[in-house]
C-alpha cells in the first residue's frame, strides 16, 4: 500500500463540463496547495461533452465517463494505487445527493458544492451515511472559510468585542435583476431559478451563505426567524433573526439588487466593540469602538496570527498582499485534505484539520431555509429553526 502522506490525493469530479464556471474555481482550489491531482471525471450529462474534457484537463480519456454512476462503479474497481481518494461534486443542486451518497458508500471521501442537497431528508440521510462510512464530507461554504472570517471568529472567541449583542448580515447581488434565464445559453440563471433544480431560489443559494457566515463568526446558532421571502424577478429574503444567548439582528439576501456585485457584509456588535467584515474588502477586518478610533486588521500579520492559527494556516501571501475568492475554496480543499490524510492513516484529525464546513453545516442551512419559507407563508411569524 502506498503511504497516504507520500503522494497527492487522487480526485475524481462529477460535473464541471464545458463552460462550468464554478468547476474552474473548484479545480483551481484543489490544485493550489499541491494536495490533489485530478484523475477522472463524469463532467457532463452529455457523454460526448464529458469525454471531450479529458484533453484540456490532461487526464486519461478512458477515465472521462458518460455518467457519474459509471465513473464511481468503474473507479471503485481499480487497484489501490490508481483508485481516487475523493470525489468533488460541482453539479447543479438537484444532482448533489445521488453522487454524494454513492461515493460515500463506496468508500470515497466527498467535497461538494453547497447547498448539500435539495431536501432536508436527503441531507439527514447523508449525515447517517457519513457516520456509517467514516468518510470525510466537506462542503464549500467559501466565504466563512477565508482567513479574515476565521480571524473574526477567533477574535470574538478571545473576547475582543466582549459579549455579542447584535448581528447584522447582508448579501446583496444584482446579477438576476432581469429574466436572464429566458436567454439562450445562460445555464447558471436557468437552473438557479428553477425550483425543481435549485430547491429554494435566493434563500438557499445565497441566504444560506449569509446564515452560515453569521453562525461561523459568532459561534452562535440562529434559533428563530421572522422572514419575508418574496419574488421580484427571482427573489429576496429579509428576516429578523434570533441567535443563541438572546442575540438579535437580521439576515438579508437578494439577487435582484441592481448594481450590486457580491456584497456579503457582516457586522457583529458586542458590549466592548463592534466588528465589521466585507467580502469585497476580503483581506481586512475592522474593529470599531465607541470611545476610540477604529482598528483595521490584516489577515496575515504577527498580531493576527497570534490570535488565529486557523487564519495563519490558510494565509498564502505575505502581509498586505491580496488574496481572494479562489483561495477561499482552496481553504476548504486544503483542510479537507489534511482530514482525509488523517483518516486514511488511522490518525485522529486535529482541530485545524477539521476546520471546514461539513454535513452538519449543510443540514443547518436547509433547516434555516425551511424556517424562512414557513415564516413567510405565515405572514412573517416567528418560526423556530428545528435542530436535527
Amino acid at each position: 500500500m502506498v503511504d497516504i502522506d507520500s503522494r497527492k490525493l487522487r480526485l475524481a469530479m462529477v460535473g464541471g463540463g464545458p463552460g462550468a464556471g464554478i468547476a474552474r474555481a473548484h479545480r483551481s482550489a484543489a490544485f493550489m496547495d499541491g494536495e490533489y491531482e485530478l484523475v477522472a471525471g463524469a463532467f457532463s450529462s452529455d457523454p460526448a461533452k464529458s469525454k471531450a474534457m479529458a484533453k484540456p484537463l490532461y487526464i486519461d480519456p478512458a477515465r472521462a465517463y458518460g455518467s457519474w454512476q459509471e465513473m464511481l462503479e468503474t473507479e471503485n474497481k481499480l487497484p489501490a494505487d490508481k483508485r481516487p481518494d475523493a470525489v468533488s461534486i460541482v453539479t447543479p443542486n438537484h444532482m448533489h445527493y445521488g453522487p454524494a451518497k454513492m461515493a460515500l458508500e463506496l468508500g470515497f471521501h466527498v467535497i461538494m458544492d453547497k447547498p448539500i442537497t435539495v431536501t432536508l431528508e436527503e441531507a439527514l440521510d447523508l449525515r447517517e451515511t457519513v457516520k456509517k462510512t467514516g468518510r470525510v464530507l466537506a462542503l464549500t461554504h467559501p466565504y466563512a472559510s477565508c482567513a479574515t472570517a476565521k480571524l473574526a471568529r477567533d477574535m470574538i472567541k478571545a473576547g475582543h468585542i466582549g459579549k455579542v449583542r447584535k448581528v447584522v448580515v447582508e448579501y446583496p447581488q444584482g446579477w438576476l435583476y432581469r429574466l436572464f434565464e429566458a436567454e439562450k445559453g445562460n445555464k447558471a440563471a436557468a437552473w438557479r431559478t428553477d425550483p425543481k433544480l435549485a430547491g429554494s431560489g435566493s434563500v438557499g443559494d445565497i441566504g444560506t451563505h449569509a446564515a452560515n457566515l453569521s453562525e461561523t463568526i459568532t459561534g452562535l446558532k440562529i434559533t428563530s426567524v421572522a422572514a419575508d421571502v418574496g419574488t421580484i424577478v427571482e427573489g429576496r429574503l429579509a428576516a429578523l433573526a434570533r441567535w443563541e444567548g438572546g442575540v438579535r439582528g437580521s439576515v438579508q439576501a437578494s439577487q435582484v439588487s441592481t448594481g450590486e456585485g457580491n456584497g456579503l457584509d457582516i457586522r457583529v456588535y458586542g458590549d466592548k466593540a463592534g466588528l465589521h467584515w466585507r467580502h469585497e474588502d476580503l483581506d481586512f477586518l475592522t474593529l470599531i469602538y465607541q470611545d476610540k478610533p477604529a482598528e483595521r486588521w490584516h489577515r496575515n500579520t504577527d498580531w493576527a496570527n497570534a490570535i488565529s492559527p486557523s487564519a495563519a494556516r490558510v494565509s498564502r501571501c505575505y502581509a498586505y498582499h491580496p488574496e481572494g475568492y479562489l483561495e477561499e475554496f482552496a481553504n476548504v480543499y486544503y483542510n479537507a485534505a489534511m482530514a482525509i490524510r488523517c483518516v486514511e492513516a488511522g490518525r485522529t484529525p486535529g482541530e485545524l484539520d477539521l476546520d471546514f464546513p461539513n454535513v452538519e453545516d449543510g443540514i443547518r442551512g436547509l433547516a434555516f431555509v425551511q424556517a424562512c419559507l414557513e415564516s413567510s407563508r405565515n405572514n412573517s411569524a416567528w418560526t423556530d429553526i428545528i435542530r436535527y
